[in-house]
């Protein structure tokens, strides 16, 4: 039975033994998880604190970036505004100096006016007081004829008319010889003016321009892929280019037609670059139609920029540069008006050099007397006027701003030698033989046409055409003819001319009835 007992007793014992052993060995486990768990748990707080800063840093870079962004959106904006208002500002400053200019002007003119007031009523005075005089005089010869020679009153009338005659022919005499000297002055300075060197010192190629353009196509198939299906390719270059498109039986040609240059030039291009790509449809049309357009002020400024190349003009404003580029799509008979402005321009520069001029000044005013061309087709006025206002804009030199707004005015008698000059040189490259398409053989048969048609009216002595075909003096009997009959002479004269003949711009008539008495003295 104790056997039993201290079994059981020791049985106990034992598995008292392997209960604590398992309860120790249980306690490191539990308490290595623990470590491990809070080595876990301190690794991922250090990881979001981590994580956590990283996130704070990304959205402060983020924001200054934002921040960066709205900051330079904001100067550019500012910047654009700054500029906008500097333009106006400068608008406005030059709006101010045209009119003070204008004002300065008015008050000279008014001056000048009140000046010559005063010229007048001071030669009137003295006319009266010569009149007076005048009458005196008279009064008091024919009293001291009476009474000195004993003559009638119709002797002494006699020999008072010829003491006159001798005093009129005495001061007739002196004018006459003023009158020669002042001619032979003004020879000299009209023969410095017209230099006849200019013309054979140059020489132009001339194109012709109007208001249809021209395409070549590799082949009449091209054709048909530009109508395309149901006409949508030529309706879409129509819309696009605001231009005529005209396809008939022209061989391996199209037709473009349009009154405005410049947008008949881009229709032309778009055309060909249509034509060179191969790829027409409506959406490539438009595309090719915009990039066109936008090319087309750096086209026309490339075309103004090698004009004043060629002519030596460096410091021209670049606005100008661009008008005179313009040009290049404006006619004027047979040339380009550009090619007829630089034609001007030259010869401007060979008379003034021959008459000891700017040289400099003279090409400049020739290259821009046109420039209002381009210009008048959105502005009122002649465009001398516009181009004057263009450059008074500019600032130019006076000597140009003179010449341009003076080059198609009769009367230069005020005039300063550069607008002299302009305006023949103008005259010279448009009446010239072959600026209007004319050859000379057949230049020369109009104007003996016209000569020998004037000549047949009745009391016409001799006709001579002049200026190039631009006017005809018919020279007519004073016994045949009355002073009465001479205008409806002129207008006979213009109207058959006008019905028979064919010429360019418009040709004066003048009718020249005088009478000469000649004598000799022996």
């Amino acid at each position: 039975m104790e056997q039993y007992i201290y079994l059981i007793v020791t049985f106990v014992a034992i598995a008292f033994g392997v209960f604590g052993v398992g309860m120790f060995a249980f306690k490191g486990k539990a308490n290595k998880a623990l470590e491990h768990a809070e080595t876990e748990a301190e690794q991922v707080l250090k990881q979001a604190r981590s994580d956590a800063d990283q996130t704070v840093k990304e959205a402060q870079q983020e924001f200054k970036r934002e921040s960066k962004k709205r900051r330079q959106s904001f100067e550019k904006e500012a910047k654009q505004r700054r500029s906008e208002i500097s333009k106006l500002e400068n608008k406005i400053k030059q709006r101010e100096e045209s009119l003070d200019k204008k004002l300065q002007i008015l008050d000279a003119r008014e001056t000048d006016v009140e000046s010559l007031n005063q010229k007048i009523r001071n030669e009137e005075r003295k006319a009266i007081a010569l009149t007076q005089e005048y009458e005196t005089m008279l009064a008091d010869t024919q009293s001291a004829l009476r009474r000195i020679s004993g003559m009638t009153p119709e002797e002494a009338k006699r020999e008072l008319i010829k003491t006159l005659e001798n005093d009129a022919r005495k001061e007739a005499s002196e004018k006459i010889q003023k009158i020669e000297e002042q001619a032979k002055q003004d020879a000299e300075r009209v023969s410095q003016s017209v230099i006849s060197v200019a013309v054979q010192r140059l020489a132009g190629e001339y194109v012709n321009d109007s208001t249809v353009a021209v395409v070549g196509l590799p082949s009449d198939e091209m054709k048909g892929r530009i109508i395309g299906r149901e006409g949508r390719n030529i309706r879409a270059i129509e819309q696009f280019t605001g231009v005529d498109l005209i396809i008939d039986d022209t061989p391996e040609a199209v037709i473009v037609s349009c009154f405005n240059p410049i947008r008949r030039e881009i229709a032309k291009i778009t055309i060909e670059r249509l034509v060179a790509d191969g790829r027409i449809h409506p959406a490539r049309i438009e595309e090719t139609a915009m990039r066109v357009t936008e090319e087309m002020d750096s086209i026309v400024a490339d075309l103004g920029d090698q004009a004043c190349f060629e002519l030596g003009i460096t410091d021209l404003d670049s606005e100008l540069v661009s008008y005179v580029g313009k040009l290049r799509f404006l006619s004027t008979g047979q040339q380009t008006v550009l090619a007829h402005s630089i034609e001007v321009a030259q010869i401007c520069g060979f008379m003034a050099s021959e008459m000891k001029l700017n040289v400099k000044v003279a090409k400049r005013a020739g290259l821009l007397h046109d420039i209002g061309k381009a210009l008048d087709q959105d502005h009122d006025g002649h465009h001398a006027k516009i181009g004057t206002e263009l450059l008074e804009k500019h600032n130019e030199h006076p000597d140009v701003i003179s010449a341009v707004q003076l080059h198609h005015e009769e009367d230069l008698t005020n005039a300063n030698p550069i607008a002299v000059v302009v305006h023949a040189a103008n005259i010279l490259s448009s009446q010239r033989p072959g600026a209007r398409k004319e050859v000379m053989d057949s230049y020369i048969q109009r104007l003996e046409d016209m000569e020998g048609l004037v000549k047949g009216f009745r009391g016409v002595d001799g006709a001579f055409v002049m200026q190039a075909g631009r006017e005809v003096r018919a020279i007519v009997s004073p016994v045949g003819i009355s002073d009465k009959e001479v205008n409806g002479l002129s207008s006979d004269i213009a109207h058959k001319i006008r019905s028979e003949l064919t010429f360019p711009g418009q040709v004066k008539v003048t009718v020249i009835r005088e009478s000469q008495a000649v004598d000799f003295a022996k």
